[in-house]
């Protein structure tokens, strides 16, 4: 793979980092500073790590990933979308999960770098090298992390309830665009 390829596979990598970001910031209220940072260092984190177990495991996980893949991401987007619409009906005095916590940290993290596992695969069996294509791939994931929870703040005026009702949904219509 040549340099503008693998920032093409960045970039396409990075798409779910954003949308799942943007989504976050629609929820989150408290220390969005930090809240960002925590997000994309995360979907950052794992969009770099995956590729490299994709790398190491090529020949092993390649078969195996491949044919569920699609249906862990699908669980793990739906799990937290039906979650967060659930959320937006909780009374007000309860304290709702902004989901920035290490467990769905975790698994946006995961759910988001599935692909990014058969990228990691896809540069061995292209016989690419490993380093500088993972590091893109974070640091383009991370970019586009921060640029998706801030570029939620445009819809802030709106009613937290509707933000929460939405951004649920676009967990769930990415769980439905991964069967496909």
């Amino acid at each position: 793979m040549n340099s503008i390829e693998i920032i093409l596979l960045a970039i396409v990598l990075g798409v779910d980092c954003c949308v799942v970001s943007f989504s976050q910031g629609l929820i989150v209220k408290e220390e969005k500073e930090l809240n960002s940072l925590k997000l994309a260092l995360t979907m950052g984190f794992f969009q770099a790590l995956m590729p490299a177990i994709g790398y190491l495991f090529a020949f092993l996980i390649s078969g195996l990933v491949e044919n569920f893949s699609h249906l862990l991401v699908f669980v793990i987007f739906l799990i937290l979308g039906i979650n967060f619409i659930t959320e937006a009906f909780m009374e007000d005095t309860e304290e709702k999960n902004s989901c920035i916590d290490v467990k769905c940290l975790l698994m946006l993290g995961l759910a988001t770098s599935i692909d990014a596992l058969g990228a990691g695969a896809s540069l061995r069996f292209s016989e690419t090298s490993l380093i500088v294509p993972a590091i893109v791939i974070g640091l383009v994931s991370f970019v586009m992390s921060i640029i998706g929870f801030w570029s939620s703040a445009y819809f802030e005026k709106l009613p937290s309830k509707v933000m929460e009702i939405c951004g649920g949904v676009i967990l769930i219509v990415l769980a439905v665009k991964s069967l496909f």
